[in-house]
Protein backbone atom coordinates (compact mmCIF):
# COMPACT_ATOMS: atom_id res chain seq x y z
CA UNK A 1 0.00 0.00 0.00
CA UNK A 2 2.84 2.39 0.78
CA UNK A 3 4.16 2.48 -2.83
CA UNK A 4 0.65 3.27 -4.11
CA UNK A 5 0.29 6.12 -1.65
CA UNK A 6 3.71 7.40 -2.69
CA UNK A 7 2.73 7.35 -6.37
CA UNK A 8 -0.51 9.23 -5.60
CA UNK A 9 1.42 11.79 -3.58
CA UNK A 10 3.92 12.27 -6.41
CA UNK A 11 1.11 12.79 -8.92
CA UNK A 12 -0.54 15.34 -6.64
CA UNK A 13 2.75 17.27 -6.35
CA UNK A 14 3.44 17.22 -10.10
CA UNK A 15 2.29 20.67 -11.33
CA UNK A 16 1.56 19.49 -14.87
CA UNK A 17 -0.57 16.64 -13.52
CA UNK A 18 -2.47 19.08 -11.30
CA UNK A 19 -3.11 21.27 -14.33
CA UNK A 20 -4.13 18.28 -16.46
CA UNK A 21 -6.54 17.14 -13.74
CA UNK A 22 -8.22 20.57 -13.67
CA UNK A 23 -8.60 20.48 -17.46
CA UNK A 24 -10.06 16.96 -17.33
CA UNK A 25 -12.63 18.19 -14.81
CA UNK A 26 -13.33 21.25 -17.03
CA UNK A 27 -12.34 23.43 -14.14
CA UNK A 28 -9.59 25.39 -15.89
CA UNK A 29 -9.41 28.70 -17.78
CA UNK A 30 -6.86 29.55 -20.47
CA UNK A 31 -5.52 33.12 -20.75
CA UNK A 32 -3.85 33.79 -24.12
CA UNK A 33 -1.40 36.58 -24.96
CA UNK A 34 0.24 38.10 -28.03
CA UNK A 35 2.92 35.42 -28.30
CA UNK A 36 0.31 32.94 -29.57
CA UNK A 37 -0.80 35.25 -32.40
CA UNK A 38 2.78 36.18 -33.31
CA UNK A 39 3.45 32.48 -33.90
CA UNK A 40 1.34 32.88 -37.07
CA UNK A 41 3.54 35.69 -38.34
CA UNK A 42 1.43 38.62 -37.18
CA UNK A 43 3.22 41.97 -36.76
CA UNK A 44 4.85 42.79 -33.44
CA UNK A 45 4.10 45.80 -31.26
CA UNK A 46 7.23 47.38 -32.78
CA UNK A 47 5.56 47.22 -36.21
CA UNK A 48 2.48 48.93 -34.78
CA UNK A 49 4.65 51.70 -33.34
CA UNK A 50 6.41 52.24 -36.68
CA UNK A 51 3.07 52.43 -38.51
CA UNK A 52 1.62 54.99 -36.09
CA UNK A 53 4.72 57.16 -36.20
CA UNK A 54 4.77 57.09 -40.00
CA UNK A 55 1.07 57.95 -40.30
CA UNK A 56 1.45 60.78 -37.79
CA UNK A 57 4.54 62.14 -39.54
CA UNK A 58 6.80 61.56 -36.55
CA UNK A 59 10.49 60.74 -36.66
CA UNK A 60 11.64 57.15 -36.21
CA UNK A 61 11.53 55.87 -32.64
CA UNK A 62 14.92 56.23 -30.98
CA UNK A 63 16.62 52.92 -30.41
CA UNK A 64 16.21 51.65 -26.87
CA UNK A 65 12.88 53.35 -26.14
CA UNK A 66 10.25 51.13 -24.57
CA UNK A 67 7.83 49.37 -26.87
CA UNK A 68 5.14 50.17 -24.29
CA UNK A 69 5.12 53.61 -25.91
CA UNK A 70 2.50 52.24 -28.29
CA UNK A 71 -0.17 53.10 -25.69
CA UNK A 72 0.92 56.74 -25.56
CA UNK A 73 1.24 56.87 -29.34
CA UNK A 74 -2.24 55.42 -29.72
CA UNK A 75 -3.53 58.12 -27.36
CA UNK A 76 -1.83 60.80 -29.48
CA UNK A 77 -3.18 59.15 -32.64
CA UNK A 78 -6.74 59.42 -31.34
CA UNK A 79 -6.20 63.07 -30.39
CA UNK A 80 -4.79 63.95 -33.83
CA UNK A 81 -7.12 61.82 -35.98
CA UNK A 82 -10.30 62.19 -33.93
CA UNK A 83 -10.72 58.43 -33.47
CA UNK A 84 -8.77 55.19 -33.63
CA UNK A 85 -11.02 53.92 -36.45
CA UNK A 86 -8.34 54.17 -39.20
CA UNK A 87 -5.76 52.54 -36.92
CA UNK A 88 -8.16 49.74 -36.04
CA UNK A 89 -8.82 49.19 -39.76
CA UNK A 90 -5.08 48.95 -40.46
CA UNK A 91 -4.60 46.51 -37.57
CA UNK A 92 -7.55 44.42 -38.75
CA UNK A 93 -6.09 44.17 -42.27
CA UNK A 94 -2.53 43.47 -41.17
CA UNK A 95 -3.25 41.24 -38.19
CA UNK A 96 -5.27 38.79 -40.22
CA UNK A 97 -4.14 35.40 -41.50
CA UNK A 98 -5.94 32.85 -43.64
CA UNK A 99 -8.01 30.02 -42.22
CA UNK A 100 -5.58 27.60 -43.85
CA UNK A 101 -2.62 29.11 -41.97
CA UNK A 102 -4.50 28.71 -38.70
CA UNK A 103 -5.56 25.17 -39.63
CA UNK A 104 -1.89 24.21 -40.24
CA UNK A 105 -0.74 25.65 -36.90
CA UNK A 106 0.16 22.89 -34.42
CA UNK A 107 -0.13 25.41 -31.62
CA UNK A 108 -3.68 26.43 -32.49
CA UNK A 109 -4.76 22.84 -33.10
CA UNK A 110 -3.66 21.70 -29.66
CA UNK A 111 -5.29 24.74 -28.04
CA UNK A 112 -8.62 23.64 -29.55
CA UNK A 113 -8.05 19.99 -28.62
CA UNK A 114 -7.45 20.86 -24.96
CA UNK A 115 -11.09 21.99 -24.94
CA UNK A 116 -11.00 24.69 -22.26
CA UNK A 117 -14.54 25.80 -21.38
CA UNK A 118 -13.41 29.46 -21.18
CA UNK A 119 -10.54 31.19 -22.98
CA UNK A 120 -9.58 34.79 -22.19
CA UNK A 121 -7.35 36.67 -24.63
CA UNK A 122 -5.89 40.16 -24.75
CA UNK A 123 -5.42 39.75 -28.52
CA UNK A 124 -7.70 41.77 -30.79
CA UNK A 125 -7.45 39.41 -33.78
CA UNK A 126 -9.82 36.55 -34.69
CA UNK A 127 -7.25 33.75 -34.80
CA UNK A 128 -8.70 31.80 -31.87
CA UNK A 129 -12.19 32.04 -33.37
CA UNK A 130 -10.85 30.94 -36.77
CA UNK A 131 -9.08 27.98 -35.12
CA UNK A 132 -12.33 26.78 -33.56
CA UNK A 133 -14.12 27.19 -36.90
CA UNK A 134 -11.32 25.42 -38.80
CA UNK A 135 -11.48 22.42 -36.48
CA UNK A 136 -15.26 22.29 -36.31
CA UNK A 137 -15.64 23.17 -32.63
CA UNK A 138 -18.45 25.44 -31.32
CA UNK A 139 -17.62 28.69 -29.53
CA UNK A 140 -19.19 31.99 -28.52
CA UNK A 141 -17.33 35.31 -28.57
CA UNK A 142 -17.67 37.70 -25.62
CA UNK A 143 -16.41 41.27 -26.00
CA UNK A 144 -18.89 43.41 -24.03
CA UNK A 145 -21.64 43.34 -21.39
CA UNK A 146 -24.32 42.37 -23.92
CA UNK A 147 -22.29 39.32 -24.98
CA UNK A 148 -21.95 38.27 -21.33
CA UNK A 149 -25.71 38.25 -20.89
CA UNK A 150 -26.45 36.28 -24.07
CA UNK A 151 -23.55 33.77 -24.14
CA UNK A 152 -24.48 30.11 -24.29
CA UNK A 153 -22.90 27.85 -21.68
CA UNK A 154 -22.56 24.77 -23.88
CA UNK A 155 -19.87 26.18 -26.21
CA UNK A 156 -16.36 27.37 -25.39
CA UNK A 157 -16.41 31.05 -24.44
CA UNK A 158 -13.70 33.14 -26.12
CA UNK A 159 -13.55 36.32 -24.07
CA UNK A 160 -11.86 39.25 -25.85
CA UNK A 161 -10.52 40.86 -22.69
CA UNK A 162 -9.00 43.89 -24.43
CA UNK A 163 -11.66 44.18 -27.09
CA UNK A 164 -12.42 43.01 -30.58
CA UNK A 165 -11.90 44.45 -34.08
CA UNK A 166 -15.66 44.20 -34.68
CA UNK A 167 -16.32 46.83 -31.99
CA UNK A 168 -14.08 49.94 -31.86
CA UNK A 169 -15.54 50.96 -28.50
CA UNK A 170 -14.42 47.69 -26.91
CA UNK A 171 -10.71 48.10 -27.76
CA UNK A 172 -8.26 48.69 -24.92
CA UNK A 173 -5.47 50.31 -26.93
CA UNK A 174 -4.66 53.85 -25.78
CA UNK A 175 -3.08 54.99 -22.54
CA UNK A 176 -6.44 56.22 -21.23
CA UNK A 177 -8.04 52.86 -22.06
CA UNK A 178 -5.43 51.03 -19.98
CA UNK A 179 -5.68 53.43 -17.05
CA UNK A 180 -9.45 53.09 -17.00
CA UNK A 181 -9.12 49.29 -16.89
CA UNK A 182 -6.76 49.42 -13.90
CA UNK A 183 -9.79 49.74 -11.62
CA UNK A 184 -10.82 46.23 -12.75
CA UNK A 185 -14.53 47.07 -12.57
CA UNK A 186 -15.60 46.71 -16.20
CA UNK A 187 -18.12 43.93 -17.06
CA UNK A 188 -15.31 41.71 -18.39
CA UNK A 189 -13.24 42.29 -15.25
CA UNK A 190 -16.21 41.31 -13.07
CA UNK A 191 -16.70 38.21 -15.22
CA UNK A 192 -13.03 37.24 -14.95
CA UNK A 193 -13.03 37.55 -11.16
CA UNK A 194 -16.12 35.35 -11.02
CA UNK A 195 -14.76 32.79 -13.50
CA UNK A 196 -11.29 32.62 -11.96
CA UNK A 197 -12.26 32.54 -8.29
CA UNK A 198 -12.96 28.80 -8.23
CA UNK A 199 -10.94 27.62 -11.24
CA UNK A 200 -7.36 26.93 -12.24
CA UNK A 201 -5.95 29.55 -14.64
CA UNK A 202 -3.16 28.94 -17.18
CA UNK A 203 -1.46 32.00 -18.73
CA UNK A 204 0.42 31.50 -22.02
CA UNK A 205 1.94 33.78 -24.66
CA UNK A 206 2.83 36.64 -22.32
CA UNK A 207 5.98 38.53 -21.50
CA UNK A 208 6.23 38.91 -17.76
CA UNK A 209 7.35 42.52 -18.32
CA UNK A 210 3.71 43.29 -19.24
CA UNK A 211 2.56 45.35 -16.23
CA UNK A 212 -1.12 44.87 -17.03
CA UNK A 213 -0.77 41.10 -16.75
CA UNK A 214 1.43 41.39 -13.66
CA UNK A 215 -1.27 43.52 -12.03
CA UNK A 216 -3.91 40.99 -13.05
CA UNK A 217 -1.88 38.17 -11.47
CA UNK A 218 -1.36 40.22 -8.32
CA UNK A 219 -5.08 41.06 -8.06
CA UNK A 220 -5.95 37.39 -8.43
CA UNK A 221 -3.66 36.57 -5.49
CA UNK A 222 -4.94 39.56 -3.50
CA UNK A 223 -8.56 38.41 -3.79
CA UNK A 224 -7.76 35.05 -2.21
CA UNK A 225 -5.31 36.50 0.31
CA UNK A 226 -7.93 38.89 1.69
CA UNK A 227 -10.60 36.19 1.79
CA UNK A 228 -8.86 34.27 4.56
CA UNK A 229 -9.13 31.04 2.54
CA UNK A 230 -5.92 31.30 0.53
CA UNK A 231 -5.04 27.65 1.21
CA UNK A 232 -8.21 26.59 -0.66
CA UNK A 233 -7.37 28.48 -3.84
CA UNK A 234 -7.19 26.34 -7.00
CA UNK A 235 -3.66 26.28 -8.49
CA UNK A 236 -2.77 28.76 -11.24
CA UNK A 237 0.10 28.60 -13.71
CA UNK A 238 2.17 30.72 -16.09
CA UNK A 239 4.12 29.09 -18.91
CA UNK A 240 7.38 30.68 -20.11
CA UNK A 241 9.87 29.19 -22.58
CA UNK A 242 12.83 29.62 -20.20
CA UNK A 243 13.42 29.35 -16.46
CA UNK A 244 13.76 32.61 -14.54
CA UNK A 245 14.67 32.30 -10.88
CA UNK A 246 13.53 35.83 -10.01
CA UNK A 247 10.13 35.57 -11.69
CA UNK A 248 9.60 32.07 -10.35
CA UNK A 249 10.05 33.30 -6.78
CA UNK A 250 7.82 36.37 -7.22
CA UNK A 251 5.02 34.39 -8.87
CA UNK A 252 5.23 31.71 -6.18
CA UNK A 253 4.64 34.47 -3.62
CA UNK A 254 1.41 35.24 -5.51
CA UNK A 255 0.37 31.58 -5.50
CA UNK A 256 1.18 31.02 -9.19
CA UNK A 257 3.36 28.16 -10.41
CA UNK A 258 5.98 28.97 -13.05
CA UNK A 259 6.17 26.32 -15.80
CA UNK A 260 8.87 26.19 -18.45
CA UNK A 261 10.20 23.94 -21.18
CA UNK A 262 13.62 24.88 -22.39
CA UNK A 263 13.97 25.28 -26.13
CA UNK A 264 15.68 27.57 -28.60
CA UNK A 265 12.37 28.60 -30.17
CA UNK A 266 9.62 29.99 -27.86
CA UNK A 267 6.83 28.78 -30.17
CA UNK A 268 8.22 25.24 -30.24
CA UNK A 269 8.66 25.27 -26.47
CA UNK A 270 5.03 26.35 -25.93
CA UNK A 271 3.66 23.92 -28.52
CA UNK A 272 5.67 21.05 -27.03
CA UNK A 273 4.44 21.87 -23.54
CA UNK A 274 0.78 21.99 -24.64
CA UNK A 275 1.11 18.72 -26.56
CA UNK A 276 2.61 17.10 -23.46
CA UNK A 277 -0.28 18.53 -21.44
CA UNK A 278 -2.82 17.17 -23.93
CA UNK A 279 -1.32 13.69 -23.55
CA UNK A 280 -1.73 13.95 -19.78
CA UNK A 281 -5.34 15.07 -20.16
Amino acid sequence: MAPDRQRCSSAAEDPIERLADAIRRRNAILFVGAGVSMSLGLPSWDALIRHMRAELGLDEEEQGQSRDRYQTLAEYYRLKQGSIGPLRSWMDRNWRVTAEQVRRSRLHRVLVELDFPIIYTTNYDRNLEVAYEAHGRPYVKIANARDVSTAANAATQIVKYHGDFDDDASLVLTETDYYERLSFDSPLDVKFRSDALGRTVLFIGYSLTDMNIRLLLHRLWQTWHRSGYEDDRPPSFVFMPHRDEVEEAVLARWGITFLSQEGADPEEALTGFLEQLRQRV
